[in-house]
């Protein structure tokens, strides 16, 4: 049932890490409620400054905030506006967006608002994302889609996305695009590259690294673990027995297994 569990979710505590580190005790209610508020807040404020994730880290004096963003500088200066009480906050820059399923599928519920066709701004995203280096990348879409009466769902895909595997790492994220027409909601999932061996689970290690699998250019990289260990090359049996098209005994090559000739059916000829 991979296509219906939460992709990221499914993953936690296995290659993946939690958004909100702390422990709550008695108070885990409030505390849970002023992350909400916390990341509804920047999300609504700093609308341009293209924010992944927000990780919240809690000690008993202070709240440390990292904001994952491919546009630091917009950030940075939002938040000297707001910055009142004890709050620390780090500003982590994401080097590839073009591999972060949030900012993709922002950047495809922009694409759909400005009224450009839904179908040119899936395929223009999927292109870039596989050019910068992922192994597979799923973008739908559902709603009234191009303005249709009847509201339905239209996906693309490129390379492999496999969701049954725990240690792929695929990133997925929700958005919506408010159209004149109503709300559609862009659905998109982007696979990495598999993890091998034990990894960081901390939301801010390991995201400069990129992606684990392929290089830059769409190449094969080496993994942590490795090499690429994807079960030992091609495993198809060498002993396939020729063609045995059960055809007559004509001589010449015995394609029927038969006696005379070479005999490709893999049986001893009769003599």
């Amino acid at each position: 049932m991979g296509q219906k569990a939460h992709p990221i979710g499914n993953r936690l505590g296995i290659i993946k890490g939690w958004d909100s580190n702390w422990f709550g005790g008695n108070d885990y209610s409030d505390k849970l409620v002023e992350d909400e508020k916390i990341r509804k807040y920047l999300a609504a404020r700093i609308t341009k400054g293209g924010i992944s994730k927000v990780v919240i880290e809690r000690t008993l004096k202070r709240i440390t905030i990292t904001i994952h963003t491919a546009r630091p500088g917009i950030v940075i200066e939002e938040l000297k506006k707001l910055t009142k009480k004890d709050v620390q906050i780090n500003i982590f820059e994401i080097k590839r967006p073009e591999l972060d399923a949030q900012l993709v599928g922002e950047g495809v519920a922009k694409q759909l608002e400005a009224r450009i066709s839904f179908r040119r701004a899936m395929k223009t995203s999927i292109a870039s994302t596989m050019r910068m280096g992922a192994e597979g990348i799923k973008i739908m879409c559902s709603g009234r889609l191009g303005g249709a009466e009847m509201a339905r769902t239209e996906q693309y895909k490129d390379g492999r996305v496999p969701l049954h595997t725990f240690r792929a790492d695929i990133d997925y994220a929700l958005s919506e695009a408010l159209t004149t027409y109503g709300k559609i909601g862009v659905k998109v999932w982007i696979m990495k590259g598999e993890v091998y061996g034990k990894r960081d689970l901390s939301p801010n290690i390991g995201q400069t690294t990129g992606v684990k699998g392929r290089g830059p250019e769409g190449g094969a990289a080496p993994f942590a673990g490795g090499g690429e260990r994807r079960g030992g090359g091609d495993r198809r049996s060498d002993n396939r027995g020729g063609d045995r098209r059960g055809g007559d005994n004509r001589g010449g090559q015995n394609r029927g297994g038969g006696a005379g000739g070479q005999n490709r059916g893999g049986f001893k000829g009769k003599k």
